[in-house]
């Protein structure tokens, strides 16, 4: 009979599971970190329009060159529609939401129109858009571990700058700090963040690694440190235990499920139940704070 732990760790013995695991746990680490900056900056709608502008990225890329072209393709076009976004910003003509919504809707559609002229359209289609988590090999893996350590580096350099940024920035205005510079830096961490996940995840799921772990932690924690170490453990065990799931699931019960998307579920019911537990707290204090109500004589419930 299997136990708990076989259960956790037998999958992960197939090769293809294990280096899905590794992926798994480099952008777990990864985008939970950038997430935190992302909630902080109140920026989820700027992260799913990256996601969907590196789609045509991905496609051109994809047509030129194959797999091999997927993430320099998305990386062109990641580097160039960050950029975009910022200078349409700092024009001050442009409201955030309008340049959001052009970014999102306009390359989203040329990454469409582009995969449409293939006779694989829609396989091809669903494998840009929820990536192929289980077939990802040593070479994807190598990249996603070198774009995440230049994303962390550069957050490491200047997170000081981009959290006053976030907490302040007339302050950090006042104090001569090039604002559009920051958020140049910060956007491009994020498109990273989406060229790092969109071979494994395609490009509508790694929002959800983004935002949904940091989301969580911040239900747990007001404390900055406590958030970005408990976001980047709720990012792992979601990854971990949507494999397993996933695994269990096909292999064991021919059940299919993607493991990408499994992957999501299993971070929607990370995040449920970290509300249900920031909740109870709350519940109980009003509990008590009528009791010592209830428990008042009736002379002095008058009497205010």
């Amino acid at each position: 009979m299997s136990t708990p732990g076989d259960l956790l760790i037998a999958p992960f013995e197939r090769s293809f599971m294990y280096r899905a695991l590794l992926e798994v746990l480099l952008l777990g680490t990864l985008s939970a970190v950038v997430g935190v900056l992302v909630l902080l900056r109140r920026l989820a709608f700027l992260t799913d329009a990256l996601t969907h502008a590196v789609f045509p990225g991905v496609v051109i890329g994809f047509l030129i060159a194959g797999d091999s072209g997927i993430v320099p393709g998305a990386l062109l076009v990641a580097v160039a529609a960050a950029a975009g976004f910022t200078a349409l910003v700092s024009t001050r003509r442009v409201t955030e939401d309008a340049a959001m919504a052009m970014l999102l809707t306009g390359c989203f559609a040329v990454g469409v129109v582009l995969v449409s002229r293939r006779e694989s359209y829609t396989s091809d289609l669903t494998a840009f858009l929820f990536g192929r988590l289980l077939t990802v090999d040593s070479t994807d893996i190598t990249v996603t571990a070198v774009t995440a350590a230049v994303a962390l580096a550069v957050l490491a350099l200047i997170h000081k700058e981009l959290l006053l940024r976030a907490f302040d920035p007339e302050g950090a205005r006042a104090a001569g700090y090039p604002v559009w510079l920051l958020d140049l830096v910060l956007n491009l961490v994020i498109a990273l963040v989406v060229v790092a996940a969109v071979r494994a995840v395609g490009t509508v799921l790694v929002i959800a690694l983004i935002v949904i772990p940091a989301a969580a932690a911040r239900l747990l924690s007001d404390r900055l440190v406590v958030i970005v170490l408990t976001s980047i453990g709720l990012g792992v065990l979601g990854g971990w235990l949507g494999l397993v799931a996933s695994y269990e699931a096909s292999v064991r019960h021919e059940i299919r499920l993607a493991a990408g998307a499994t992957v999501v579920l299993a971070l929607v019911v990370i995040y449920a139940l970290a509300l249900l537990v920031a909740m109870l707290p709350r519940r109980s204090r009003g509990a008590r704070s009528r009791e010592r109500r209830q428990r008042r004589p009736a002379s002095s419930r008058g009497a205010t």
